[in-house]
């Protein structure tokens, strides 16, 4: 069954020109596989009008109720992939509560309710031409497009990987394949600590010219970046991970500081991010 689709209101004087509509739809599941002991990648099936988003942004999920978990608000998913040839969009995310738990349990065939594309994607900035991304967890799989974008403008790229252990790095085979150099880093191998990256991310600004850091998934490493990029005038962007209610920027549940014009004002992650410039976020 293909998917269904209305168009809903945006929060409307404030959209700007251009912006896709927000659509919800009930999508259809192609596939949901295990990729590891505690990642899922979900694929569903998706109309042409939805598949105009941009890296960095996300999808609101319905998550299904069970009868082992009952969850009542929509989760935030960032997009891990989405093909407007095949027609479809795939998320990948960790199983570990009561949302992701309920998400699980979707098989193929079964509908899956989605509202989106919604936030602030990353914008590859004309000066940025040798880009390093670093991330995290399931961060990866929100620079996971982010890393595509990049290999379309013929950029040459860096990207770390980083996680707890060697079987739950994600995204490094996929970056790979956009012509990424990839260095994988791991707490069991003891190198993911901040000591043994600040200076590997500085031996490639020295070595290898990056002029730019993305980043998802670790306030650690948001930090570090933060620190390094302000001592050698190195700009960037995050995204940012936050629980969220409504998504569209209505409920005010996702606000949180950040450092703008010499002060610090309150943005709402959903709306204004959930990518920021590296240096806002406080």
């Amino acid at each position: 069954m293909p998917a269904s689709l209305c168009v809903i209101p945006d929060s409307a004087p404030n959209t700007p020109p251009g912006r896709p509509s927000i659509h919800e739809l009930e999508c259809p599941v192609k596939a949901h596989e295990w990729v590891n002991g505690q990642y899922r990648l979900l694929v569903v099936s998706a109309p042409r009008a939805v598949l105009d988003c941009e890296p960095g942004q996300f999808f609101h999920l319905l998550c299904p109720r069970t009868d082992r978990f009952q969850p009542y608000l929509r989760r935030p998913m960032s997009i891990y992939s989405y093909d407007r040839a095949k027609g479809e969009i795939s998320f990948l995310y960790k199983v570990a509560g009561e949302g992701t738990g309920a998400l699980a349990s979707l098989e193929t065939g079964d509908s899956l309710n989605i509202v989106g594309p919604l936030g602030q994607g990353f914008e590859i900035r004309p000066q940025w031409r040798r880009p390093l991304l670093v991330a995290r967890g399931v961060g990866l799989a929100t620079l996971a497009p982010l890393a595509q974008e990049c290999a379309s403008l013929g950029l040459p790229l860096i990207a770390i990987c980083s996680a707890r252990s060697p079987d739950l790095l994600m995204s490094a085979d996929l970056f790979r394949s956009f012509g990424a150099e990839v260095i994988t880093v791991t707490d069991k191998q003891g190198n993911s600590d901040g000591e043994s990256l600040a200076p590997m991310v500085e031996g490639l600004i020295r070595n290898r010219g990056i002029d730019a850091f993305f980043t998802c998934g670790s306030a650690r490493l948001l930090r570090m970046l933060q620190e390094i990029g302000a001592r050698h005038g190195i700009g960037g962007q995050v995204a940012l991970e936050q629980n969220m209610a409504c998504g569209i920027g209505m409920c005010q549940a996702c606000v949180r500081p950040f450092r703008r014009d010499d002060g610090a004002v309150n943005l709402r992650v959903c709306r204004e991010g959930p990518v920021f410039d590296l240096q806002e976020v406080l």
